[in-house]
């Protein structure tokens, strides 16, 4: 019997073609009307999206965009190739094929599967590149995988990783990733690990992100050795006026110079590459409001990107698969 042939997916979320309202515009379309990213009843949310949102928010994200845009395009969409790249030149050797693909516009997950079938790939397995698993992301990917194969009428076998939020070569690799800063650049007063924010019905409703996100956490500050006093959990990117998981990364920002706190670290564990809630958001955005809030430094650690640490984690995690 021939030896199957073994196809990985590296999903990541994706990005805008450019950094205009047109483009953006197209992208918050297919994002925010994922049923997955947006729980309200559907004709409720048609009328808000195409009348309150669509209309402003592009020309605002548009903006941010451009701070961040580079000359290869999007640091998200690149950089989730450059690290694909990395993966696959270890992969290779194993007779394994690796892609990248996004889940809201391109290189698509359904235009990559039917490529994947044309090569005769019989072993699938998909990588979504969220270390905690959430429903509005994770769940998303699969249900776009599914979406696709459901036309098949022969079926690959199909591994899923959910997460990757205890992996120990992934919390490795962040831990190492801050000690390799502050060798650097020398240690602040706090490490501010920071990840994207979620409702928290979804918390109610069963989501494990808020808890994976906290395991995730203790465990890159046992890996430094650093105490409670040190270190501190924050959820960022809130949007629309329900409650978030918290606490809030902005009011906390804003709040900790007048505790004394006045020079910190700041990290997205949650983040496989840079991005625009990481670049903008946090490097920028963030900064500018702890610092007129009497804040002295404020320095971003960078997500792992395409380092070798975490081309390892990565690799590790699909070997453990095949």
């Amino acid at each position: 019997m021939a030896a199957k042939k073994t196809g990985v997916l590296l999903a990541n979320l994706g990005s805008p073609t450019a950094p205009t309202p047109k483009a953006v515009r197209r992208f918050l379309k297919a994002f925010l009307w994922d049923p997955r990213v947006v729980n309200l009843p559907r004709p409720l949310w048609w009328v808000i999206l195409h009348f309150f949102v669509l209309p402003f928010r592009p020309r605002k994200s548009a903006l941010a965009y451009r701070k961040i845009w580079d000359e290869k395009g999007s640091p998200l969409i690149f950089l989730t190739l450059q690290l694909a790249e990395r993966v696959a030149d270890k992969l290779n050797a194993k007779g394994v094929s690796t892609e990248h693909v996004m889940r809201y516009g391109e290189p698509s997950i359904a235009k990559q599967l039917k490529a994947f079938k044309k090569a005769g790939i019989d072993n699938l397995i998909i990588l979504p590149l969220y270390p905690q698993y959430s429903s509005t992301t994770t769940a998303s990917i699969y249900d776009d995988v599914i979406k696709e194969l459901n036309q098949w009428r022969h079926l690959p076998n199909i591994q899923f990783i959910s997460d990757y939020h205890q992996h120990s070569h992934y919390i490795d690799a962040v831990a190492e990733s801050i000690e390799q800063h502050w060798l650097e650049h020398g240690k602040n007063e706090l490490l501010l690990m920071s990840f994207h924010g979620l409702p928290e019905q979804l918390t109610q409703w069963g989501d494990p992100y808020f808890h994976q996100c906290h395991k995730t956490a203790v465990l890159i500050a046992e890996k430094l050795g650093i105490d409670q006093k040190q270190w501190m959990i924050v959820f960022q990117s809130r949007f629309g006026k329900a409650q978030w998981l918290k606490p809030y990364c902005v009011d906390t920002l804003q709040d900790l110079p007048g505790q004394g706190i006045k020079t910190i670290d700041i990290v997205c564990p949650g983040f496989a590459v840079d991005c625009l809630e990481t670049l903008e958001e946090i490097a920028m955005e963030n900064k500018a409001i702890f610092i007129a809030s009497g804040g002295v430094e404020y320095r971003y650690i960078s997500a792992l990107n395409d380092s070798e640490t975490h081309v390892d984690a990565i690799v590790n995690l699909i070997e453990q698969k095949l």
